[in-house]
């Protein structure tokens, strides 16, 4: 199919935005569009100045007879700054405190356009780490983790507290519950993680940590390593053992009686 130049650019955009992370030869852009490939390359070019001009993302030409163009996506330090800080300013709503002290993240966890900036946001937290894998524990953690790794272009996989037939054979751990200190099970299919994959675990809340040391575990269990754990809020009065983290939100305060908390930026602006 023949199209116009202008056309042309904004399908190449748009297939480079849907496609992060992908090596994409030149000569499916020329014949795709009927073009020849010193013009694609041309394109590409202005395109890769409007991108990193932008903050929208990367492009990275890859020379060779198998080379072509990588998308890597970002997000400037504004936006994300600007984004965080209105999640704070929602976080800080008193009528958000549950007994327990818990907090209510549900509405901002199922709200498709804050969950792909949050994603922006994580991957570019880690953009140096190779990321083979993207880990969560099934709980609100998973449209979390689903959105990270579509940012990331890999899969994401969901450990479970409880077996299900339909996961097959599966690997289990034994982990403290933070909020209990009782001794719980995790499981995790056989066929979710290849041997040498490097997994970035994410998860919506960090109090005490036994949930993450649980997928710690089983990712010792799979011969795999830790690329990093991501973390959209941690609540920084909660005891837990040492543990390297990046956290979007942090919550500093929580008063229960008084239905009073506090929320800041979390160390990933640090």
């Amino acid at each position: 199919m023949k199209v116009r130049r202008s056309e042309r650019m904004v399908l190449i955009s748009n297939y480079l935005i849907n496609h992060p992370y992908e090596l994409t030869s030149l000569s499916l852009f020329a014949s795709r569009y009927g073009s020849a490939k010193s013009s694609i390359s041309e394109d590409i070019s202005i395109i890769k100045r409007a991108f990193e001009g932008s903050e929208i993302g990367n492009i990275e030409t890859v020379t060779g007879a198998g080379g072509g163009v990588v998308f890597t996506p970002t997000i400037s330090d504004k936006e994300a700054r600007e984004i965080a800080e209105g999640l704070c300013h929602r976080m800080s709503e008193s009528d958000r405190i549950l007994p327990g002290g818990y907090i209510y993240l549900s509405d901002l966890l199922s709200t498709p356009m804050i969950l792909k900036h949050i994603g922006r946001i994580i991957a570019k937290a880690f953009s140096d780490e190779k990321i083979d894998a993207v880990m969560t524990v099934a709980t609100k953690g998973v449209p979390l983790a689903n959105a990270v790794a579509e940012v990331l272009n890999v899969p994401f996989v969901i450990v479970r507290r409880d077996l299900k037939i339909t996961e097959g054979s599966t690997v289990s751990v034994n982990y403290v519950s933070g909020s209990s200190d009782r001794i719980e099970k995790m499981f995790l299919s056989k066929r979710s993680l290849k041997p040498g994959s490097r997994v970035l675990i994410v998860d919506d809340f960090l109090k005490g940590g036994g949930t993450i040391n649980g997928m710690m575990s089983l990712l010792t269990e799979f011969d795999c390593s830790l690329a990093g754990v991501a973390i959209f809020a941690d609540n920084v009065q909660g005891q837990r053992e040492e543990m390297t983290y990046k956290s979007l939100l942090s919550v500093t305060h929580i008063d229960i009686k008084n239905k009073e908390i506090a929320v800041t930026l979390g160390n990933m602006f640090d």
